[in-house]
């Protein structure tokens, strides 16, 4: 920790996922967007870089809970009919996998469908929160601000997909809402490596960059000085 004119500036990794005051955001870890079956595996779009990522993921959230972390799952959320979505947002939707999509708007987690719902490897346990989202930033016309100040958080941990598009977009907004952020690399991950690639250059000169086990050794540590004490 350093002081700036007289603030005092978290700087330590302890210090920034101490869990009396992170939370664990994971954006959009949906069917749709991650498993074998949905809208973007349907599409042609490659799905290479979720096996690896998702084991840690799902490691990273049972260590979340053991150290008292506040979990919060973020669910891209599309109303039938395309009611949540402006033109402008269809035309943003279109841009997405444009080759793949041949300029057509792309259909994926529609409320209430299986596509929307968590991958099976993740799911929502006692104390989880669930916030649905209707535009990139999981801020954007959420109440996420407001549940995670209600709890006390300073910090997003975040993690998820895509890491150029929803995860990057989350990140930003949650710095821009006055909470450090913490990037867990290894638990982001993209359909296009060359696009996560790109957005991970810019995060790491903007956001706090940690492995996932990095993570899990702090809380480890913070669960034994709180057995000790």
């Amino acid at each position: 920790m350093i002081e700036v004119n007289g603030k005092q500036v978290f700087t330590e990794l302890a210090e920034l996922v101490d869990p009396r005051h992170a939370a664990l955001v994971v954006v959009d870890m949906q069917r749709d967007f991650c498993k074998p079956g949905g809208a973007f595996e349907r599409l042609g779009v490659s799905l290479s870089m979720y096996p690896e990522m998702i084991p840690r993921l799902a490691h990273l959230v049972e260590g979340a809970r053991a150290a008292k972390v506040l979990v919060v799952y973020v669910l891209m959320t599309v109303l039938p009919g395309r009611a949540s979505e402006s033109p402008a947002q269809i035309r943003f939707n279109m841009r997405m996998h444009l080759s793949e999509a041949e300029g057509e708007p792309i259909g994926y987690t529609e409320e209430g469908s299986e596509g929307q719902k968590l991958i099976p490897e993740l799911t929502v346990e006692h104390g989880d929160l669930v916030v649905q989202k209707y535009r990139s930033s999981a801020f954007w016309g959420t109440n996420l601000d407001m549940l995670l100040r209600s709890n006390g958080i300073q910090t997003a941990i975040v993690a998820g997909c895509t890491t150029e598009g929803c995860v990057e977009s989350t990140a930003r907004d949650a710095m821009f809402n006055d909470y450090y952020v913490v990037i867990a690399h290894d638990c982001v991950a993209s359909d296009d490596r060359e696009q996560h690639d790109a957005s991970m250059l810019l995060m790491r000169n903007r956001f706090d960059i940690a492995a996932s086990e990095q993570i899990l050794c702090e809380w480890s540590k913070s669960n034994s000085a709180a057995a000790a004490a």
